[in-house]
């Protein structure tokens, strides 16, 4: 499986709340703006958002190639995969530990990808038996964090940038989400929930703020209708940052080796 892709990039966060998926589905999107071809996996077993955020009605389901095997929904050039596609939106997945991160391993490895330049995983929150399980059965050439800058959205962004590099994953960078609002009637621009807090991770680990995104209307009203910035208001400021943050994501992608999955030993350190 593998070997047909290229790269293959998580994009996580510490905690829920701070826009991550909205961040993965648009930059998924920019890439494939930029002429990249881009797979994105929705690796959140409890809570699978890319459905909504792609479009794709409750008819519409991936099509079983054999008894392993699937092959992954194509929406707007992208290829994809969740386990919101085979489920319905309101079914809940009551799965200890180990079943979810089986369930994560079938959608990796049983997805009939094809040749993708970059598959974006969008992973849940947190630091626990998914982004183990994705570590070890993926050679992943990075990880992105997104965060909000408020201190409590950092704790978790810390650990989550700790726990990477645990298990020897570069971080590639940080997207600081909901920067600034900007008010629609005046243009008054308020840092409502804090500022320079993206600024403050990145010093920390020496890694680079790839973006400050601003707290979006127009955002949030495209991923609730299924669309990206990009393909929906591809002159919009929301949409320049997106395609920025996916040119400097490319560039740290040529520059690398595609890796090998890590042999995880955790430790008391």
């Amino acid at each position: 499986m593998q070997s047909r892709i290229s790269h293959i990039v998580a994009i996580a966060s510490g905690k829920g709340g701070v826009g991550k998926s909205t961040v993965a589905m648009n930059l998924a999107m920019a890439l494939r703006h930029r002429g990249k071809v881009v797979g994105l996996l929705d690796a959140d077993i409890y809570g699978p958002s890319q459905k909504r955020m792609l479009g794709v009605a409750d008819e519409v389901m991936p099509e079983q190639i054999d008894e392993k095997r699937l092959r992954p929904l194509s929406i707007n050039g992208i290829e994809a995969m969740s386990m919101g596609f085979l489920t319905d939106e309101k079914t809940a997945m009551v799965w200890r530990g180990p079943m979810a991160s089986g369930a994560l391993v079938q959608l990796l490895e049983q997805t009939e990808w094809g040749e993708l330049d970059v598959l974006l995983v969008d992973m849940p929150p947190g630091t626990g038996d998914i982004q183990l399980t994705l570590a070890q059965k993926a050679a992943l050439s990075g990880a992105v964090i997104v965060t909000t800058p408020q201190d409590i959205a950092l704790i978790d962004a810390w650990k989550g940038v700790e726990m990477f590099r645990k298990v020897q994953v570069p971080v590639l960078g940080v997207v600081e989400n909901m920067s600034i609002h900007v008010c629609s009637a005046c243009g008054h621009q308020e840092p409502i929930f804090g500022e320079g807090g993206g600024d403050r991770l990145a010093s920390d680990y020496d890694v680079e703020l790839l973006a400050r995104l601003p707290l979006s209307l127009a955002v949030r009203e495209s991923a609730d209708a299924g669309h990206a910035m990009v393909m929906q208001h591809p002159e919009s400021t929301e949409a320049q940052l997106f395609l920025a943050i996916a040119d400097a994501l490319v560039s740290k992608l040529e520059q690398s080796s595609v890796p090998t999955p890590p042999t995880i030993t955790m430790g008391d350190d």
